[in-house]
Protein backbone atom coordinates (compact mmCIF):
# COMPACT_ATOMS: atom_id res chain seq x y z
CA UNK A 1 0.00 0.00 0.00
CA UNK A 2 2.85 2.34 1.05
CA UNK A 3 4.67 1.68 -2.49
CA UNK A 4 0.95 2.64 -3.89
CA UNK A 5 1.12 5.84 -2.52
CA UNK A 6 4.81 7.00 -3.54
CA UNK A 7 3.71 5.80 -6.80
CA UNK A 8 0.63 8.45 -6.89
CA UNK A 9 2.54 10.63 -5.54
CA UNK A 10 5.18 10.65 -7.76
CA UNK A 11 2.57 10.95 -10.90
CA UNK A 12 0.65 13.77 -9.29
CA UNK A 13 4.19 15.49 -9.11
CA UNK A 14 4.67 15.20 -12.59
CA UNK A 15 1.72 15.55 -13.73
CA UNK A 16 1.87 19.03 -11.44
CA UNK A 17 5.08 20.23 -13.45
CA UNK A 18 3.65 19.44 -16.83
CA UNK A 19 0.44 21.30 -16.37
CA UNK A 20 2.55 24.41 -14.47
CA UNK A 21 4.99 24.16 -17.30
CA UNK A 22 1.48 25.01 -19.75
CA UNK A 23 0.08 27.66 -17.59
CA UNK A 24 3.28 29.52 -17.68
CA UNK A 25 3.95 29.66 -21.11
CA UNK A 26 0.43 30.04 -21.59
CA UNK A 27 0.60 33.08 -19.13
CA UNK A 28 3.65 33.84 -20.51
CA UNK A 29 2.30 33.95 -24.43
CA UNK A 30 -1.12 35.57 -24.00
CA UNK A 31 -0.61 36.60 -27.74
CA UNK A 32 2.13 35.85 -30.03
CA UNK A 33 5.18 38.48 -30.42
CA UNK A 34 4.87 40.60 -33.31
CA UNK A 35 8.44 41.25 -35.02
CA UNK A 36 10.49 41.35 -38.40
CA UNK A 37 13.30 38.75 -39.14
CA UNK A 38 15.84 41.78 -38.54
CA UNK A 39 14.36 41.96 -35.26
CA UNK A 40 14.80 38.63 -34.87
CA UNK A 41 17.99 37.63 -35.54
CA UNK A 42 19.32 40.85 -33.67
CA UNK A 43 17.85 41.49 -30.56
CA UNK A 44 16.27 37.34 -30.19
CA UNK A 45 13.13 36.36 -28.74
CA UNK A 46 11.49 37.91 -25.67
CA UNK A 47 8.47 35.23 -25.89
CA UNK A 48 7.85 32.05 -27.07
CA UNK A 49 5.12 32.24 -29.27
CA UNK A 50 6.03 34.61 -32.20
CA UNK A 51 4.81 35.55 -35.51
CA UNK A 52 7.85 36.72 -37.69
CA UNK A 53 7.19 38.90 -40.78
CA UNK A 54 9.29 39.98 -43.71
CA UNK A 55 11.65 36.66 -44.26
CA UNK A 56 11.87 34.75 -47.42
CA UNK A 57 12.01 31.35 -47.34
CA UNK A 58 14.36 29.22 -49.54
CA UNK A 59 13.14 25.51 -50.32
CA UNK A 60 16.45 24.78 -51.63
CA UNK A 61 17.61 24.29 -48.37
CA UNK A 62 15.42 23.02 -46.83
CA UNK A 63 16.20 19.50 -44.68
CA UNK A 64 14.19 16.61 -44.38
CA UNK A 65 12.48 16.07 -40.55
CA UNK A 66 10.36 13.10 -40.66
CA UNK A 67 13.15 10.28 -40.39
CA UNK A 68 10.71 8.49 -41.94
CA UNK A 69 9.22 6.78 -45.32
CA UNK A 70 6.53 9.00 -45.28
CA UNK A 71 7.82 12.04 -45.84
CA UNK A 72 5.62 15.30 -43.56
CA UNK A 73 8.13 17.99 -42.51
CA UNK A 74 11.12 19.94 -43.22
CA UNK A 75 13.63 22.22 -41.18
CA UNK A 76 13.75 25.08 -43.94
CA UNK A 77 15.69 28.41 -43.67
CA UNK A 78 14.09 31.79 -43.59
CA UNK A 79 15.93 34.73 -44.39
CA UNK A 80 16.09 38.49 -44.79
CA UNK A 81 16.11 38.63 -48.44
CA UNK A 82 16.04 36.13 -50.54
CA UNK A 83 19.86 35.74 -51.66
CA UNK A 84 21.31 36.29 -48.18
CA UNK A 85 23.89 33.83 -47.66
CA UNK A 86 23.47 34.34 -43.29
CA UNK A 87 20.59 31.79 -41.94
CA UNK A 88 19.41 32.75 -38.21
CA UNK A 89 16.65 31.31 -38.44
CA UNK A 90 15.00 28.34 -39.45
CA UNK A 91 11.32 27.11 -39.44
CA UNK A 92 10.06 23.45 -38.90
CA UNK A 93 7.01 23.01 -41.16
CA UNK A 94 4.60 20.83 -42.15
CA UNK A 95 2.73 22.74 -44.78
CA UNK A 96 1.25 20.70 -47.49
CA UNK A 97 2.49 22.64 -50.68
CA UNK A 98 6.15 22.90 -49.19
CA UNK A 99 6.13 19.21 -48.49
CA UNK A 100 4.40 18.76 -52.00
CA UNK A 101 7.05 20.77 -53.98
CA UNK A 102 9.99 19.21 -52.49
CA UNK A 103 8.46 15.36 -52.61
CA UNK A 104 8.29 16.43 -56.40
CA UNK A 105 11.69 17.95 -56.84
CA UNK A 106 13.89 15.42 -55.35
CA UNK A 107 11.51 12.09 -56.12
CA UNK A 108 9.79 12.49 -59.18
CA UNK A 109 12.12 14.71 -61.14
CA UNK A 110 14.74 12.31 -63.11
CA UNK A 111 16.97 14.87 -64.69
CA UNK A 112 19.32 17.93 -63.55
CA UNK A 113 17.37 19.59 -66.44
CA UNK A 114 13.88 18.54 -65.35
CA UNK A 115 14.92 19.92 -61.77
CA UNK A 116 16.27 23.20 -62.98
CA UNK A 117 12.72 23.69 -64.87
CA UNK A 118 10.54 23.00 -62.41
CA UNK A 119 12.86 25.33 -59.99
CA UNK A 120 12.30 28.31 -62.78
CA UNK A 121 8.75 27.58 -62.80
CA UNK A 122 8.34 27.73 -58.82
CA UNK A 123 10.67 30.29 -57.97
CA UNK A 124 8.35 32.53 -57.09
CA UNK A 125 7.12 30.31 -54.63
CA UNK A 126 10.08 28.49 -53.66
CA UNK A 127 11.69 31.38 -52.62
CA UNK A 128 9.18 33.55 -51.60
CA UNK A 129 8.20 35.59 -49.06
CA UNK A 130 6.80 33.80 -45.95
CA UNK A 131 5.43 35.24 -42.51
CA UNK A 132 6.18 32.75 -39.76
CA UNK A 133 3.97 32.14 -36.47
CA UNK A 134 4.67 29.32 -34.32
CA UNK A 135 6.79 28.56 -31.33
CA UNK A 136 10.09 28.33 -29.92
CA UNK A 137 10.33 26.69 -26.76
CA UNK A 138 13.10 27.71 -23.69
CA UNK A 139 12.50 23.98 -21.49
CA UNK A 140 15.23 21.48 -21.21
CA UNK A 141 13.58 19.12 -24.04
CA UNK A 142 13.96 22.02 -26.64
CA UNK A 143 16.99 23.00 -25.51
CA UNK A 144 18.38 19.75 -26.23
CA UNK A 145 16.52 19.33 -29.75
CA UNK A 146 18.04 22.81 -30.31
CA UNK A 147 21.73 21.61 -29.65
CA UNK A 148 20.89 18.35 -31.82
CA UNK A 149 19.52 20.71 -34.76
CA UNK A 150 22.52 23.02 -34.50
CA UNK A 151 24.96 20.07 -34.79
CA UNK A 152 22.63 18.25 -37.88
CA UNK A 153 23.34 21.89 -39.86
CA UNK A 154 26.86 21.86 -38.93
CA UNK A 155 27.58 18.58 -40.62
CA UNK A 156 26.01 19.54 -43.13
CA UNK A 157 29.10 22.05 -43.42
CA UNK A 158 26.36 24.90 -42.67
CA UNK A 159 27.59 28.10 -40.94
CA UNK A 160 25.44 28.20 -37.71
CA UNK A 161 25.05 31.08 -35.52
CA UNK A 162 25.11 31.08 -31.71
CA UNK A 163 21.57 32.71 -31.42
CA UNK A 164 20.14 30.92 -34.15
CA UNK A 165 16.42 30.36 -33.89
CA UNK A 166 14.65 27.20 -34.38
CA UNK A 167 10.37 28.01 -34.97
CA UNK A 168 7.88 25.39 -35.11
CA UNK A 169 5.24 26.71 -37.35
CA UNK A 170 1.30 26.39 -36.10
CA UNK A 171 2.46 25.25 -33.13
CA UNK A 172 0.57 27.53 -29.91
CA UNK A 173 0.46 27.13 -25.91
CA UNK A 174 -1.81 24.55 -24.77
CA UNK A 175 -3.87 26.24 -22.53
CA UNK A 176 -6.18 23.02 -21.60
CA UNK A 177 -3.66 20.32 -21.48
CA UNK A 178 -1.79 22.27 -18.88
CA UNK A 179 -5.52 22.89 -16.84
CA UNK A 180 -5.76 19.30 -17.41
CA UNK A 181 -2.70 18.09 -15.86
CA UNK A 182 -3.41 20.58 -13.20
CA UNK A 183 -6.48 19.45 -12.24
CA UNK A 184 -5.99 15.74 -12.13
CA UNK A 185 -2.86 16.47 -10.34
CA UNK A 186 -5.02 18.11 -7.48
CA UNK A 187 -7.05 15.06 -7.73
CA UNK A 188 -5.18 12.73 -6.65
CA UNK A 189 -3.09 14.74 -4.21
CA UNK A 190 -6.66 15.26 -2.60
CA UNK A 191 -7.22 11.65 -2.75
CA UNK A 192 -3.59 10.71 -0.97
CA UNK A 193 -4.42 13.50 1.96
CA UNK A 194 -7.93 11.92 2.54
CA UNK A 195 -5.90 8.30 2.16
CA UNK A 196 -3.40 9.28 4.55
CA UNK A 197 -6.63 11.01 7.38
CA UNK A 198 -8.42 7.85 7.26
CA UNK A 199 -5.20 5.31 7.70
CA UNK A 200 -4.29 7.76 10.93
CA UNK A 201 -8.19 7.71 12.53
CA UNK A 202 -8.44 3.61 11.75
CA UNK A 203 -4.31 3.68 13.39
CA UNK A 204 -6.02 5.59 16.60
CA UNK A 205 -9.30 3.74 17.46
CA UNK A 206 -8.96 1.36 20.40
CA UNK A 207 -8.44 -2.00 20.09
CA UNK A 208 -11.83 -3.79 22.11
CA UNK A 209 -10.72 -7.14 24.24
CA UNK A 210 -13.39 -9.73 25.73
CA UNK A 211 -13.32 -10.50 28.91
CA UNK A 212 -13.57 -13.61 30.08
Amino acid sequence: MKRFRVTLLAVCLLLAWLGYNDLSLKLRNSEPQQLTIIELETQGPSREWLNVSGGYQDLMQAINMSGTIEIDSFLVPLKRTADSPEIGVWFETRDPQIVDVLKTYYFKLNTDAERQKFVQENNDFIFGRRDILGMTADNLIADSNREKLKELLQEMNMTVPDNVTFISEGKEPKYLRGLFFAVVALIGMIKLATGFTSAGHDSQEPVETSET
